[in-house]
Formats: C-alpha cells, structure tokens, sequence
C-alpha cells in the first residue's frame, strides 16, 4: 500500500474519533470499506491507533497517582466532619420538639377562643340576612299595594335569585320560597285587571278615536288634496289614498292616539307593562293568547243587535263604523308599537270578522231603505269608513261587495222614481208644440235639451214655438238629472266603475223604452192626425237625444278599461217607433182618403160625361192641402214627403181599385172619361206642389186611364209599345180595363146619344199627351 494512501486512512479515523457525530465521516470510509483492497490496510490503521490511545492513557495514569491518593484521604476527613454533624442535628431536633409541644399548646387555645367569636359572627350575619329577606319580602307586597308592578316583580326577582341563597339553610328561605309562586300570581292577576281596566277604556275610546279618524280624512285630507287639485291640475286627477296622495302627505305628522286638537290620548304603558312582566315570569305566550281572547270578546261587543238605518242623522251606522275603526286602529298601532306580540294573521282576522258582521248587519235593515237619497248618506258613510280604514293598511274588499249591493238598491229607487216621473211626464203633456215667450225661456230649454235649433239665437222673435212639446225638454232634464245622480254613488269611493257604466246604460234604456217610448207608442192609438204628427215630432227629437246621449256616455265612462262605443237600444226603439208612428199616420190619411174615394159616385154605364171634377175629388185635394199645410207641418221635410207620397200612392192606387171592382162589369167611355177629367185635377194638383217625385206616384193611374181611352188597344198587347205608353201599367189589370171599357162602349154604341169617338178621347188624349 503506498504511504500517501496510508496517510489518508489515519488522518481520516482521527478525525472520526474527534467528531462529536459518528456519521460525519462514516460516509466518506463507506466506498473504502467496500472496496477489497483497503480492507487489509482499514483494519491495521484502526489497530495501530487502538494501540496509540491505550499507551496515551496509560502514561496519563502514571503521571497523576499521587494525587489520587491524596484525594482518598481527604474524602475520608470529610466523612468523619459529616458524622458529627449529625449528632449535633439530632441534639438539635429534639429540643425543637420539645418548643413545638409548649406552641401547639398555645395554639389550641387559641383556636378554641376565635371558633367561638366565629360562630357569634355567624349567627349576626344569618340574622341580618333574614332580617334583609323579610325588609325585601315586605317590599314585594309594599310595590304591589302600589301598583308599582315590575318593580315588585325585580324585587320578587332579586329576593329569589340572590338573597334567598344566602339564607337557604335556614327554615325561612323555604318559607319565603315557597311563597314566591302566589306572589308572582298576585302580581300578575295586579297587572291584568290593570290591563282590563286599560281595554275597557280603550274600549270606551275607540268611538272617538274611529270619529276622529273620519274627521281628519273627510275634512282635513280631502280638503288639502282638493286644494292641492286646484293649485295644480296634475294632482286633480288623483283621489284619496292613491300614491300620488300618500306622497304628497308624506310629511304629514299627524299621530291620531296623541292629538292634543282632539284632546285625545292612548296611553299604551299598562300593555307594555303586562307584557314585560308576563315575559318575565316567563308566560308571554299564556298572556298572548288571553289578550287575544279578550279583544275577540271586545270585537263581538261592538256589533249591536239591531241597526236603525232610517234616522235622519245616521248615528246609528255612524257609531257602529266609528267602533269598528277605532277597534282596528288600536290593533294596528298595537301592531307598531309591540314586536311579534299581535300576529297580522289574528288582526286580519279580527277585521274579517267585524266587516263581515257589519256588512251582514247592514244588509239585514238595507231592506227597509227606500229613499234613495237616504241610501247615498249610507253610502256616503261606508265610503268615508273605507277611505279611512285603508290608509291604515286594511282590506276593504268586503265592503266593496256591500258598496255593490248598495249600488243595485240605489239604481233600482232611482230608477223607480224617475219612472214615475216619466210616466207622469208623458201622460200631462198636451202633445203641442212647445210655446216659448222670451229668450231666457229659450235658453233653460235649449241648454238641458238636446236640440239644434233651425235659426241663430239672435234671428230669433218672441214668442215662437219649438217643433217639440212640453215633454220632450222634461224628459231631458230628468236624464241629465238620473246621470248625476248615479254618477254620484262613483264620486267618492266606488271601485265597479264598469258595474256602473252598465247600469247606468241599462236602466237608461229601460228608461227610455219602457216608460217613454212604449207610452208614447201606445198613445198612437189616437184618432188625432195632429197629436199624433207631434208625438213622431217628439220620437224624432229623442232618437237625436239617443245618439248625444251615446256619445255623452262615452266621454264619461267610468272604467279606463271598458273599450268601444255604447249603444243604448232606445235609439233602436225611437226609431222603430218613429216608423210606427208615420205608419199610425199614413193610416189615418189613407183611413180619410179612403172615406172619401167611398164617397165616390161614378156611373160606369154613363151616357154623358162630368163637366167638372167630382166632389170627392175636389174634398180629396183639399184634405191633402190642409193636412199639408197643417197638421204635417211641423214634421221634418223628408217624413212630410213620405207620407204625401204615400197618401198619393195610396190614393192613386184606391181609385184604380174602383174601375177593377167586381161590381163594375162595364165601363162606358163616358164615365172614364170624367174618370180622366177626376184624374187630371189630381194630376194638376200634385204638380202644383213642385214635386217630381211625387208626380211619379201618379204614373199607374194616369197612364191607365189612358189606356181605358185609347182606341187603339191592341198597343198594349205589344210589348215594346206597351213598354213605352203604359210602362206603369199591370198587365192584368189592363187586360181586364180594357175588356171592360171594350164592353160598356159596346153598349153605349147602342144608345142614340152615343158620341163620337172623335169627342170622347179628344180631350182625353191631350189632356195626357196620347195621340
């Protein structure tokens, strides 16, 4: 082995030796202790320095023996000291214990003198104690005698859970603690009949607090809201408890259970105490759930027996709704000023309860209401109860359904009562035109009238006559009047406004129907041409009435969600009834027309012809002129010429039917030549009215009178001449004319005073143009 590695070897085994930690060398031998060839060498290098640490060690030992020994004998003086030591230690305990005896003497007499102070003391602490107790028992039942309740109550607390244990080993904490149970009763029995007296009081109150709260909305929220309306016309629109209004009075500091104006004042301390001490003793929901039986009895005491709905001041329902929202008003502020002590669910309830015993009241006496204007106060009152009793965060919806019972009643008196009204319009009125004597006359009727005057108010002179009678301006002011009246019900709370809208339009009709229509329709029946033409005058003027009144009833249609037009079925009617009464009167004209074509005395086997036109021709012309001119005057042009064509058609028509009457088997050309002379005063009269028209009318008869006259018949039976000369002709009825004149001239042929052809149809055929 080389010496250089040699040397590595030992420096590397010192090292080791040296080392604090076996491991900080071990791995650097690792690899050579592995490796064969230094295996040899390893262990001889760690043999030699055993054998150089064994001779170190032992020169050390040679050099220091002396020493050693030296140490030996001075260990042995020591222990020899130390025996001594301890006998003079024993010596010593001995006569210590000897001063322990003499001190524990000493001691226990002490300890005998200060146990018997001690239990002096004792026993002055346990009698102060008591005595403290007892001061504080005492103290319980002074606070009680005063009212002074959760004061007892802490006292009552602090004897129990502080003072009492001080003095539980002895016989009077078991006294006093057994008597806690029936004070705590004492206090709290103390507590509710204070409440109860509070309730009654409250009870007493709630009238004046329910008066109070209708005041305020009636009188000082609607007046400011009004007011508010007035200075700006967007808030005009806005009613009572909208949001716009609960905005606006936000500020509003208004506190109804402390008002000094009214002088009143809910003291709500006593709940708050029972609360608070029944939370103490720890029976809060015991205390609940009899205030809540006990407002429930409450609530049952202020629905009376019996409501009188007929006074004239309505103190009766006034009372009844001030109780029931001063009630709701307590609970409510209940609600605000406590923390879960009364549950929505049981207010709710309450006030479910109360409305529905009302409503069920009320509508029990609502039967012996028959005065409409009675029944709009009570509705009057509900209102203003519900305005109230919403702000307050209630819901009104079962009032609404009674505000809809009310509604049906007051339509139904209203409608009762304007009923008669119409009737006894209808039946006094004396069917003439209306006389009017002054301009301010003009103007009342011209304003509650729907009527459109011919004439300019200032072209007017006085007196004149309005096309219209009496009835007419009466009946309108009466609708008017009926509208305003149920739109007074909407006025202040009333949430149907299509209910209203739909009865208002149904009872209209019925209205107009039954009681004006139908009366006058059944007033037809007369015999009166001229009362008769005013009654259609009338009809005329109410079907225009009809139609306003649609389009009046549109613009002030209550619901905002009710969508296209109204139609009242009375415009209907009118109309129906306009066409019966130009019917009535065409029956009468064609009734005289025809009693006067009965007057008719033709000779149709006449040898001579009339010189001039027959009286019942001439009287027919003269009727037909002054009805014209008269009775038809006042009617509208366009009727007017109905009924004279008609009566002319019918005229025309009736004196045909003469000629074709079974009883006239022949015709002689005399009589149809005054036949033709009757034809042409007829003729010449209508076309003195300026009428072409009307002239037409005429047409059938003229042109089959000329036929009858003709002598060449056979025309006729030519389609395109019978087309162009009798074009109005029957075919029948010519065929039998013209076999009748064919007849009755075979006869005059006879007769020696037969005239010639020549004169009989020369005047004839150019009186209508046949040649």
């Amino acid at each position: 082995m080389p010496s250089a590695d040699q040397d590595e070897l030992w420096l590397a085994i010192k090292q080791i030796s040296q080392s604090s930690s076996d491991s900080d060398y071990i791995e650097h031998l690792v690899p050579v202790m592995k490796d064969p060839r230094y295996s040899n060498q390893l262990m001889q290098a760690f043999s030699q320095f055993a054998s150089d640490r064994d001779r170190e060690i032992e020169r050390i030992c040679n050099a220091n023996h002396q020493e050693f020994v030296s140490s030996v004998n001075q260990l042995l003086q020591v222990r020899e000291g130390t025996v001594q030591m301890t006998t003079q230690i024993l010596e010593l305990n001995e006569s210590i214990q000897e001063s322990i005896q003499k001190l524990a003497a000493q001691k226990k007499a002490l300890v005998d003198s200060r146990s018997v102070r001690q239990n002096v003391n004792e026993a002055d602490q346990a009698l102060n104690a008591c005595l403290n107790v007892l001061r504080l028992a005492n103290q319980v039942v002074d606070l009680l005698k005063e009212k002074n309740h959760y004061a007892a109550l802490r006292a009552l607390d602090e004897l129990q859970t502080i003072h009492l244990k001080e003095v539980s080993r002895y016989k009077i904490a078991e006294l006093i603690e057994r008597s806690v149970p029936a004070t705590q009763k004492m206090i709290a029995e103390a507590v509710m009949a204070d409440l109860n007296t509070w309730l009654y009081r409250i009870r007493e109150t709630s009238q004046f607090l329910g008066e109070f709260a209708f005041y305020y909305t009636e009188d000082v929220r609607r007046t400011r809201n009004r007011e508010r309306g007035e200075t700006d016309e967007r808030f005009a629109k806005f009613k009572l408890n909208s949001a716009m209004e609960l905005v606006a009075d936000e500020m509003d500091e208004f506190d109804i259970l402390n008002n000094e104006e009214a002088d009143l004042e809910v003291d709500f301390t006593p709940l708050f105490e029972a609360m608070h001490i029944h939370e103490t003793l720890g029976k809060s929901d015991s205390f609940r759930t009899t205030y809540a039986a006990t407002r429930r009895t409450q609530k049952d005491l202020l629905i009376p027996q019996q409501l009188n709905l007929l006074d004239e001041d309505g103190s009766d329902l006034s009372s009844l709704l001030e109780s029931i929202a001063g009630f709701g008003i307590v609970e409510k502020a209940t609600m605000a000023k406590t923390d879960n002590f009364r549950q929505l669910s049981d207010v709710d309830e309450l006030w479910d309860s109360m409305c529905q015993s009302a409503v069920a009241l009320i509508s029990k006496n609502l039967s012996l209401v028959n005065n409409d204007e009675r029944l709009l106060r009570i509705k009057g009152q509900i209102a203003l109860f519900m305005l109230t009793m919403e702000k307050w965060g209630y819901s009104v919806s079962a009032m609404n359904d009674l505000l809809l019972t009310l509604f049906e009643k007051y339509s139904e008196l209203l409608k009762a009562r304007f009923s008669e009204d119409f009737l006894e319009i209808v039946n006094t009125d004396d069917y003439m035109p209306m006389p009017i004597n002054s301009i301010e006359e003009y103007d009342k009727v011209v304003t509650v009238s729907w009527y459109s005057p011919d004439k300019e108010r200032d072209q007017l002179t006085f007196p004149c006559v309005l096309p219209f009678s009496q009835m007419y301006p009466l009946c309108c002011i009466d609708i008017r009047n009926f509208l305003n009246q149920i739109y007074l019900f909407s006025d202040d709370y009333f949430q149907r406004s299509t209910v209203i809208d739909e009865t208002l339009r149904e009872s209209l009709d019925e209205l107009l129907c039954d009681k004006v229509c139908k009366s006058l329709v059944e007033r037809l029946a007369s015999q009166y041409p001229g009362q008769i033409v005013q009654i259609l005058t009338n009809l005329e003027h109410f079907e225009t009435a009809c139609t306003e009144l649609q389009d009046l009833l549109f613009q002030a249609r209550s619901s905002p969600s009710a969508t296209g037009p109204i139609i009242l079925q009375a415009t209907e009617e009118f109309k129906t009834a306009k066409k019966t009464a130009s019917d009535r009167i065409f029956e009468l004209v064609n009734s005289k027309i025809d009693d006067l074509i009965e007057t008719a005395e033709y000779d149709w086997m006449a040898s001579k012809a009339n010189s001039e036109p027959s009286n019942y021709m001439q009287e027919l012309t003269r009727y037909l002129s002054n009805i014209m001119n008269s009775v038809l005057l006042a009617l509208p042009t366009d009727i007017k010429e109905f009924i004279y064509f008609d009566a002319l058609s019918h005229a025309s028509t009736a004196i045909l039917d003469l000629t074709l009457d079974d009883s006239v088997k022949r015709i002689t050309p005399a009589a149809v030549q005054s036949l033709a002379k009757d034809t042409a005063f007829l003729s010449s009269f209508v076309e003195s009215l300026n009428n072409p028209i009307l002239m037409e009318n005429l047409d059938e008869l003229t042109q089959t009178i000329a036929l009858m006259g003709t002598e060449n018949s056979d025309e006729f039976f030519d389609v395109a001449q019978r087309n162009r000369k009798y074009g109005k002709v029957d075919s029948m009825k010519g065929a039998i004319l013209i076999e009748k004149v064919s007849e009755g001239a075979a006869v005059a042929a006879q007769s020696p005073t037969k005239p010639s052809a020549s004169d009989r149809f020369g005047t004839l055929g150019s009186r209508f143009g046949i040649r």
